[in-house]
């Protein structure tokens, strides 16, 4: 009898693996909240509001990172557009955020602002049933799903690969981009949207409002890299792998790269919408910008950094890359271009296999080193010692 997939998933994760994860969420979903809500500000150990919307922030970015992983570690494809389904997800569910702000706005109109602004007297089409939280999140999923597989399926079809690949994809995403900078598309023009206040009827700026989207969102992540570990592990995984390494021998052997590549494609992309959607009501504002190529290209950076092929590697990297930035666009935000630049050169030459792959180095490094082995003396080291013939067992020959 096969066995439910819930118990074939959790096969796919070692002992450690679900201890880390374990301790992931009690401290995202216990340790966290308790602290932010218990404590006050001025205690050491309180967690601010800042610090929460940054961690929720990063992510987000760690789901991204995870789907690139999938894609580009485990299928060999390598997409500089991944901001496009981030934030077609994050449009989707901005839609919904705009409609809960009824006539609280600055125009007190049922139309959110920037549509009375623009003389805009209903709705477009396409907003139609934006006001109901089940359609938005529908539209979530689907709408990254759609694009992604209707582009995919004509590139994998067309056996578009390799450096090709990425660049119609940073055409695709840049194009999108000077399409929704247009007012006339109804998604606010390059001030997108922004300026939410209800969630499901909550006050989005509550901190408990707050916790629950944090909460929510390491949920999300840690559900993604399980679902991706079992997935890599799999049949599916395996035949995925060999793809990357030798498409045209796993042609021969009579499997279809198209539909393999395509599905990888399309998840990564759906998991990159539900990251945009985690996203808006965490930072309060969704606009083109999420397409640049620039944010498409550092979501690759964050793989590299962290470690491509590791699944754990690309979220040491969102958040080691994220938390950098932070600190360096406070501190030192003229040079943090050029130290993103440096890191992705360093990680390129020196860290092939990223910070992952230099741990895993470093602890085979330690375990293999004979420090506990007594050495021989000195003299054996050099040479065995010498010891003179015996006269009887000289020959001497006339």
């Amino acid at each position: 009898m096969r066995r439910p997939l819930v118990f074939r998933i959790a096969s796919a994760l070692d002992g450690r693996t679900r201890l880390a994860l374990t301790v992931f969420l009690a401290v995202t979903l216990l340790v966290v909240p308790v602290l932010h809500l218990t404590l006050p500000p001025e205690s050491a150990f309180h967690v601010s509001t800042y610090a929460i919307t940054l961690l929720g922030k990063i992510m987000c970015y760690a789901i991204v990172a995870v789907a690139m992983d999938l894609i580009w570690g485990y299928g060999g494809i390598l997409s500089l557009g991944h901001g496009l389904f981030f934030a077609l997800g994050g449009y989707a569910f901005g839609m919904y955020l705009m409609r809960q702000i009824g006539r609280d706005g600055s125009y007190q109109s049922d139309l959110p602002d920037f549509m009375v602004f623009l003389d805009w007297k209903e709705l477009p089409w396409y907003w139609t049933g934006s006001d109901s939280f089940l359609w938005v999140s529908a539209l979530v999923v689907l709408v990254p799903a759609l694009v992604a597989f209707i582009f995919g399926y004509f590139a994998f079809r067309s056996r578009i690969k390799g450096v090709y690949f990425s660049i119609i994809t940073q055409a695709l995403t840049y194009a999108a981009m000077l399409l929704f900078f247009r007012n006339e598309t109804g998604f606010g023009g390059n001030n997108g949207f922004t300026d939410f206040k209800r969630v499901l009827g909550y006050t989005i700026t509550s901190p408990q409002t707050r916790l629950v989207l944090f909460g929510l969102t390491a949920l999300v992540l840690a559900l993604t890299f399980v679902l991706a570990r079992w997935l890599v592990a799999s049949k599916y995984g395996r035949v995925l792998t060999a793809i990357r390494d030798a498409e045209s021998r796993v042609m021969f052997i009579g499997y279809n790269p198209l539909w393999f590549k395509l599905f990888i494609w399309t998840l990564s992309a759906v998991l990159c919408g539900i990251a945009g959607a985690l996203y808006v009501p965490q930072v309060g504002i969704i606009n083109p910008s999420e397409m640049s190529v620039a944010n498409s290209i550092e979501i690759a950076i964050w793989v590299a950094v962290g470690g491509r092929g590791t699944l754990i590697g690309p979220i040491v990297g969102a958040f080691v890359v994220n938390l950098a930035k932070s600190w360096f666009t406070v501190s030192f935000p003229e040079y943090w271009l050029f130290f993103l630049g440096l890191l992705f050169i360093v990680v390129t030459l020196l860290l092939p296999h990223g910070l992952v792959g230099l741990w895993k180095t470093l602890r085979q490094a330690k375990q293999t080193r004979p420090d506990d082995m007594e050495l021989p003396p000195r003299e054996s080291v050099l040479a065995p010692p010498l010891t003179p013939i015996p006269p009887s067992d000289r020959r001497v020959t006339e």
